[in-house]
């Protein structure tokens, strides 16, 4: 076991952990650490604990010391330094005439270098743009394409939902999302409806994947048989919340149907001895193989 404190270097960013030693840590305070990057400003989101070795990448970097009002004062005056260079990067983009969108500008605490964000449709050749760059700033430039979801991350916004993007509110890392979640939870399969503000999946999807895996695990496919009380049915449509199951059931002495809904311990799935049956979910598996394809073009575009 080895003690830590986790730290954030920015709004729902990825906490990664250091080693206090023996320095006084108030959680959710500001402390300066030394990273990758150099040295950073960064809140401590997680106080003293100890967890796995398995869970820390070793080495593991020490606390250099709690920030001071001097260090808070530095952070601020790096943030007005980030808009005024973002600024002058958008102004050389343009003079440069470069297919590329600058989304977001770092400078690290130490000013020691200044990372400038974009997204573009392919590769760029910025070599003149750095150079100009270097000569303003006088200091290390590093330009980092990024992804749309990483865009939609670090600008924020609203979802469908009315709530601030998940993404840039809480999610520290992207968590893979699959069409087969929407089929899952008995979603609208229609791209527009379950896509984010940046265009790929939603990752609310993620949520309640687990809770639905388990609830549909008992439950029947639509176009199966089941058994009911009122005789053998066809499932027309299930309610997995609700556990209740939409049946089309064949009346006694009659040709006619009638619907009805039975609650899951009411029924009991016939097995298919019909192997020429076509099987319907090849109909919204084939539908899913579509709309996945939709998807993949949109990457591409």
């Amino acid at each position: 076991m080895v003690t830590v404190i986790g730290v954030r270097f920015k709004k729902a960013g990825k906490i990664y952990y250091f080693d206090p030693d023996e320095i006084e840590i108030q959680e959710e305070g500001a402390v300066i650490v030394e990273t990758a990057r150099g040295i950073e400003y960064g809140q401590v989101i997680i106080p003293k604990k100890q967890v796995d070795d398995s869970e820390v990448i070793q080495p593991l970097k020490k606390v250099i010391r709690v920030a001071t009002e001097e260090d808070d004062l530095q952070n601020k005056i790096n943030k007005q330094k980030e808009q005024e260079a973002f600024v002058i990067g958008l102004e050389k983009i343009k003079e440069h005439q470069l297919d590329m969108k600058l989304i977001d500008v770092e400078i690290t605490f130490d000013n020691n270098k200044i990372l400038f964000y974009f997204t573009s449709d392919g590769r760029i050749d910025f070599r003149e743009l750095v150079k100009d760059l270097a000569a303003i700033f006088k200091t290390r430039i590093e330009l980092r394409q990024i992804g749309v979801r990483d865009e939609t991350k670090m600008m924020g916004g609203l979802g469908i939902c009315g709530k601030s993007l998940c993404c840039s509110s809480f999610l520290t890392e992207f968590q893979p999302v699959s069409i087969k979640m929407a089929k899952e939870q008995n979603l609208s399969l229609n791209p527009t409806k379950i896509s984010g503000v940046c265009g790929r999946l939603m990752c609310c999807l993620k949520y309640e994947e687990e809770t639905y895996e388990y609830l549909n695990e008992n439950l029947p496919h639509v176009g199966s048989k089941i058994q009911t009380p009122d005789g053998i049915g066809e499932v027309l449509s299930v309610n997995v919340l609700r556990q209740l199951v939409r049946a089309a059931v064949r009346k006694k002495d009659q040709d006619d149907t009638e619907v009805k809904v039975y609650a899951l311990d009411e029924i009991r799935i016939v097995p298919t001895r019909d192997k020429t049956e076509p099987n319907k979910d090849n109909v919204v598996d084939t539908k899913i193989e579509t709309i996945e394809n939709i998807f993949e073009e949109q990457k591409e575009e």
